[in-house]
């Protein structure tokens, strides 16, 4: 019996042993798999626990332009941030802080007597407003970097450049379009928690700086984008039109050099006008008018349907189709085809739309790229409005054989006229040229893409040839010329479409002129649209100056020879000792101009805009190096230039 008892005693210990060695080895496995194997993971919720993260604004990489100037940089400013917990008087500090941040002091005291321990107070301060809350010595308020996005000239190419948001997104332009290449990676302040989870000081806090981005290269010319802004805010202006669009590209490649709205807005504000913010180059579209003439005559010509001498009747300035009568300003009797697209007649233009007939039209309409998306590298773009040849009723080949009835943007122009500069090849117009990192290596390059051919080189020459005679004497932009230089290029009005009656309205006009220049060999393509002028709806009265000088200018600055001599003349300046920014002094002296040489001005210190002027008035091809005001030049001033000199000005900033 005592040997029963004993047996089943030990029975019973070893049972309890295996039963504490059984629970001993699961807490020993359960303690090694989290001490060791989930090691890292548990780490990192003991520090979520006790640590909040503050993200700071990430850097953005800059947007320059083709010669490597800055449009769009990022830069460090510092963001003022409170700790209640380690203020001993908020509402002192509410009133002390509120005329400098421009704050009422209630807000700013809701903020400090709160329940959290990290508050921001205000993002991206300027300097002397951080230095002012530095000298009121308020425990408590501290500050870190952050980026901001800053545009240093202002409305320059702001409808192409876009903006950011605080965050900072890209909202519009470029910055919307690339955001993910610009936007660099976000940097982060590290506080401490309590064991409630209340925020404690920020002592020993860990900051991660924000990273900026990659950084985006642009075809577009500073220096031609500002003459460009600048001519077409004086053909606006003059005219007491509503807007107005422009447009400078290279035939040869499709690159925009420049692209203009105005009125423009300022993307350093925050306070931006709605209205302003469309980039109407690409965004908007309208009825091109006579400008499409020059479309219909490449694809007659191109189809051998009609002769370069061939005539038409114009029947005297009116003529029915269709149910329709047609009207041309002034009434013509027999035209020849180069004097149609000269004198701009509806009647002639409808008569070769019906030899060529709906079909063919649309086809080479479609071709030169109306009706789609030219496919440029910015946010927004719309096709147009070009319908399918199915829907045309029989008036339609009429009336879009001279541009109703049928809706392109200035950048759809812009890329056709350029196919007949080029010799008839449509090219892809793009807007960035290159993508670099940060050390300035290039990680992706843009080139010229050539969509299809539209017609052949021949046509496209003929055609240029008498778009020459519209800046010709009785032409219809004889303004348009431009002085030392031959051109090619076409007017353009259109009536508006109402969009209360859906019909055309009686007073809103929209006048163009698209041309290019010089003829023999086109650099530049230039469109310029005036929104609803009131001085004159005609396109060679308000559009066509502003082209010609748009084009002067700009070959000037591109060194682009002359087609043909001047006449020897002499220029009067004056030397100032002042000067003045946007009235510059010509050169020195008295100078004559002839075959044999001209004399060089005195560019020292001009800025980059009066080299311009100066080039503008004399007639010059200067070489332009660098920015801000000119250092260097040669020839020395007062020496005449010889046909082989190299002309030149070097700029550096100012001291």
């Amino acid at each position: 019996m005592k040997d029963g008892r004993e047996k089943w005693a030990r029975v019973r210990i070893r049972l309890v042993g295996g039963a504490f060695a059984f629970f001993f080895a699961i807490t020993s496995a359960r303690a090694f798999y989290l001490q060791v194997v989930q090691k890292d993971q548990f780490l990192k919720l003991a520090e979520k626990q006790h640590q909040k993260v503050v993200q700071l604004t990430p850097g953005r990489g800059g947007i320059y332009d083709r010669n490597n100037s800055e449009l769009a940089v990022s830069i460090e400013m510092d963001s003022c941030f409170a700790e209640p917990r380690n203020m001993d008087d908020a509402a002192d500090a509410a009133s002390r802080l509120a005329p400098i941040l421009g704050t009422s002091v209630d807000v700013l005291q809701r903020k400090l007597t709160g329940s959290k321990g990290f508050v921001w107070l205000q993002r991206r301060l300027m300097p002397d407003q951080v230095q002012r809350i530095k000298q009121l010595g308020i425990d408590g308020i501290g500050f870190v970097k952050e980026s901001k996005r800053f545009y240093p000239h202002s409305e320059m190419a702001s409808h192409v450049i876009g903006f950011t948001g605080m965050d900072p997104e890209g909202l519009e332009g470029i910055e919307r379009k690339y955001d993910s290449v610009l936007l660099g990676s976000t940097g982060y302040m590290v506080t401490e928690r309590d064991a409630l989870g209340r925020d404690i000081a920020l002592k020993n806090t860990v900051v991660k700086s924000a990273s900026k981005g990659q950084s985006i290269t642009l075809t577009l010319d500073k220096n031609i984008q500002y003459i460009t802004e600048k001519e077409l805010a004086k053909a606006v202006q003059s005219s007491r039109a509503v807007g107005g669009i422009a447009v400078v590209m290279e035939p040869s490649t499709g690159k925009v050099l420049a692209m203009a709205n105005y009125p423009g807005f300022n993307p350093n504000l925050s306070d931006r006008p709605l209205q302003h913010l469309r980039n109407k180059a690409i965004v908007d579209s309208f009825e091109p008018g006579s400008t499409f003439k020059v479309f219909l005559l490449a694809a007659a010509l191109e189809e051998h349907i009609i002769g370069a001498h061939e005539t038409f009747n114009c029947e005297n300035g009116s003529y029915e189709i269709g149910g329709r009568v047609i009207h041309d300003t002034h009434k013509y009797g027999t035209l020849s085809v180069s004097d149609i697209l000269k004198y701009s007649s509806n009647i002639g233009s409808a008569k070769i739309g019906a030899r060529l007939g709906a079909e063919r039209l649309y086809n080479y309409l479609r071709s030169f790229g109306f009706g789609e998306r030219s496919g440029i590298d910015l946010p927004g773009e719309v096709s147009g409005n070009l319908r399918n040849r199915n829907q045309w009723v029989p008036v339609d080949l009429a009336t879009i054989s001279f541009g109703q009835g049928v809706s392109a943007t200035a950048v759809q122009l812009a890329t056709a006229f350029s196919a007949l500069a080029n010799g008839g090849m449509l090219m892809k117009p793009y807007i960035v040229e290159r993508i670099s990192d940060s050390q300035g290596t290039v990680l992706q390059k843009f080139e010229p893409q050539v969509r299809r051919r539209v017609v052949s080189k021949e046509t496209a020459s003929r055609v240029a040839k008498m778009m020459e005679g519209v800046t010709a004497e009785g032409g219809t932009a004889i303004s348009a010329a431009v002085e030392g230089y031959r051109v090619g290029g076409k007017t353009g009005t259109a009536q508006k479409v109402d969009p209360v009656t859906r019909g055309y309205s009686i007073d809103k006009r929209t006048a163009s002129f698209i041309g290019f220049a010089p003829l023999s060999d086109p650099k530049l393509t230039i469109v310029v649209i005036v929104d609803e002028p009131k001085t004159s709806p005609y396109g060679g009265v308000v559009a066509a100056p502003a082209f010609s000088a748009i084009a002067l200018r700009s070959l000037c600055y591109l060194n682009v020879p002359k087609d043909k001599k001047e006449k020897p003349k002499i220029v009067q300046v004056e030397a100032k000792a002042e000067v003045d920014e946007e009235d510059p002094p010509a050169a020195e002296g008295s100078i004559t101009e002839s075959g044999e040489g001209e004399v060089m001005p005195n560019f020292r210190m001009m800025s980059m805009r009066q080299v311009l002027r100066v080039m503008e008035q004399k007639g010059l091809n200067v070489k332009l190096l660098g920015s801000g005001r000119v250092v260097e030049q040669n020839p020395p001033p007062g020496r005449k230039i010889g046909p082989s000199d190299r002309v030149w000005v070097r700029l550096a900033p100012a001291a």
